[in-house]
């Protein structure tokens, strides 16, 4: 389920000034609160590792407003994987893609061959990527070990003056966890 709520111009106007200068934001998705940055920003990926106290080698997820977001990823790949992939979005699902390329900085793949991406249904994050207009890095807004945050009061607690920006909003309809599935194997890990 889609949420209704999106941003207004100058809610996405802050947020793309802050992603673009190398800011760390967080966000309502479709499940929980997220963290964000702008993937190639070495320094914003490692405040956000930093702040949920997490290893770079676990590797990160990318979200994008659309499959043209990250169509640089999918077109190296054979017709049937780009096909299997795309069959999946918008929506819940987040796809194991191959960066045959090498496309995606180590700093977010960890110690993967394959980036993990989604490509999202919810509006605040479709309005949060066509602003900054890339991909963004996605995810759970919680320290290790700590519930992923259901209300901005969490944000705030976990994180309070460490962010740059809250974004207003909305959580999407769904209570789980975006499914992860290899597009390569169609191994489901979640």
């Amino acid at each position: 389920m889609q949420a209704t709520s999106s941003l207004n111009s100058w809610q996405r106007s802050t947020a793309r000034r802050i992603l673009l200068a190398g800011g760390v934001i967080a966000y309502p998705t479709e499940a929980v609160w997220g963290l964000g940055c702008d993937p190639w920003d070495q320094a914003a990926v490692e405040r956000i590792l930093a702040l949920k106290q997490r290893p770079v080698e676990k590797g990160m997820i990318l979200v994008a407003a659309s499959v043209d977001q990250i169509r640089f990823l999918l077109d190296p790949l054979p017709e049937a994987l780009q096909q299997e992939a795309i069959r999946h979005w918008p929506g819940p699902v987040t796809c194991l893609l191959p960066d045959v390329n090498r496309q995606i900085p180590e700093w977010v793949r960890g110690q993967h061959d394959s980036i993990a991406v989604r490509v999202s249904d919810h509006s605040g994050v479709q309005a949060l990527c066509n602003a900054a207009g890339m991909p963004l890095v996605s995810t759970s807004c919680n320290p290790a070990g700590r519930q992923p945050a259901r209300y901005s009061w969490q944000v705030r607690r976990y994180f309070g003056p460490q962010l740059d920006y809250v974004v207003p909003g909305a959580l999407g309809g769904n209570r789980k966890p975006s499914r992860i599935i290899d597009i390569v194997t169609g191994k489901q890990f979640r």
